[in-house]
């Protein structure tokens, strides 16, 4: 027989290895730290000019970063943040090389959501994020998920549940129970309901008084920072219900969309969402703050399964809370929820697999022009890189063959590629609502 004794002993064993891991991934202080850029990934995979174009812009305007020169004098290299400067300064044919964005928009939001563990949800938030950083834009992604995959992926491991999505929305509580008591008949459907009462064990955490800065952690890539996620943030599906019962009025699903609204609109460019694999009150939270919904699938029949579920949950989920919330005030949601786009990733496909391109084929005929053209193949270089909690982008290309790293880059970088496609046609049509 086993206790929780046993449990205990098995995890002290796991955090050893998770040590060991870490130790391998991040820098000897465990901090996890970006590696630098060749010239020539900085001339032709980021900038995409031609490497001789490149060498002579360096050499014709001197006050350019110059990176650091290799001892054999073959290669120099670039820090994210000299490659960032590179791109301010350097124009081609009299074109900057600045990322597209429209004048007076905020920040695009997305989210990555689906019921299926394995669906690669974390995988697709993690490369999309480091593509729009290498790509010039500034990131934001927000971790939703108790697994904590994206968090830890992004060099956080110590993180208190208070600054995760739980402490956002009990803070949202607190603030919109405060300014629904401060209207004169108490309510603002318009019935005449008694003052709303929030217990000491809530107010005395003091999540009320936190400013949007406090819940925001920068990571090792200078133009990307997280809202983390962990563990203990799992209580959140728990005490949400229980908010809900000391303010029915509260809008619970619209506590991640007015924090991110309390941003400056040029905060940020993108916005990503990691969403657990379930619907309930984080996702549905990630689902209301988004633009567009991506929804990345296995290419299993199980996988087809599960996302037709899921869909169809979340589809009911959404008309529910439409009908259940329509005469209370939302901020700047309007609903019913409308999406600027809905897509389907396949993940971890294999071209030359049969019953791949079957379920690829089938995913295709369902959803027509919702399926991404571009599916994120599986490779040797793509499971070496989820295995030690990096992104393609992060790992060395001198520790495999040019070519290996090449092609796995590129799945993550047409997947990309047509994401911020999609992006760019929805983002100067936003009319300010989440």
């Amino acid at each position: 027989m086993y206790t929780h004794e046993d449990l205990a002993r098995l995890q002290a064993q796991s955090l050893k290895m998770q040590g060991w891991i870490r130790r391998q991934t991040f820098s000897p202080a465990n901090e996890k730290t970006l590696r630098r850029f060749s010239s020539w990934e900085v001339a032709e995979l980021i900038f995409r000019i031609n490497q001789s174009t490149f060498r002579g812009k360096l050499a014709a305007e001197p006050h350019l970063p110059l990176g650091e020169v290799e001892e054999d004098g073959r290669q120099r290299w670039f820090s994210l943040d000299e490659v960032n400067e590179l791109r301010r300064r350097i124009r081609i044919n009299r074109k900057s090389l600045m990322p597209w964005r429209p004048q007076g928009k905020r920040a695009f939001r997305a989210a990555i959501a689906n019921f299926k563990g394995g669906a690669g949800k974390s995988t697709v938030a993690l490369h999309f994020a480091h593509a729009a950083a290498l790509d010039g834009y500034r990131v934001l992604v927000v971790d939703f998920d108790p697994q904590a995959t994206l968090s830890h992926s992004m060099g956080l491991t110590d993180v208190g549940e208070d600054h995760t999505v739980w402490g956002i929305m009990a803070r949202d509580l607190e603030r919109e129970t405060d300014r629904m008591n401060a209207v004169a008949r108490g309510a603002e459907s318009g019935t005449a309901l008694p003052q709303r009462k929030l217990p000491a064990s809530i107010r005395d955490m003091g999540l009320g008084m936190l400013r949007p800065a406090d819940f925001i952690k920068p990571t090792a890539w200078s133009t990307i920072d997280i809202v983390p996620s962990c563990a203990n943030a799992a209580f959140v599906e728990f005490a949400s219900a229980q908010y809900r019962h000391l303010n029915p009025e509260w809008t619970f699903f619209g506590a991640v969309s007015r924090f991110l609204d309390s941003l400056a609109d040029d905060a940020y460019d993108l916005i990503l969402f990691d969403c657990p694999p379930a619907i309930g009150y984080q996702s549905m939270n990630a689902v209301f703050a988004a633009d567009m919904l991506y929804i990345p699938s296995g290419p299993g029949y199980w996988e087809y399964d599960s996302t037709t579920s899921f869909i169809g949950q979340l589809s009911e989920a959404l008309e529910d809370l439409s009908h259940g919330f329509e005469n209370f005030p939302t901020g700047k949601i309007r609903l019913p929820k409308a999406f600027a786009d809905i897509r389907f990733l396949m993940t971890r496909f294999e071209p030359s697999n049969e019953l791949h391109q079957a379920m690829y084929g089938a995913f295709k005929q369902v959803f027509g022009e919702h399926m991404a053209e571009h599916p994120i193949e599986l490779t040797r270089a793509v499971e070496q890189s989820g295995r030690f909690l990096s992104s393609i982008y992060e790992i060395d290309y001198r520790e495999m063959t040019r070519g290996t790293w090449r092609r796995a880059r590129a799945t993550f970088d047409q997947a990309y590629e047509e994401f911020k496609s999609r992006l760019v046609a929805a983002w100067d049509k936003l009319e300010g609502e989440a």
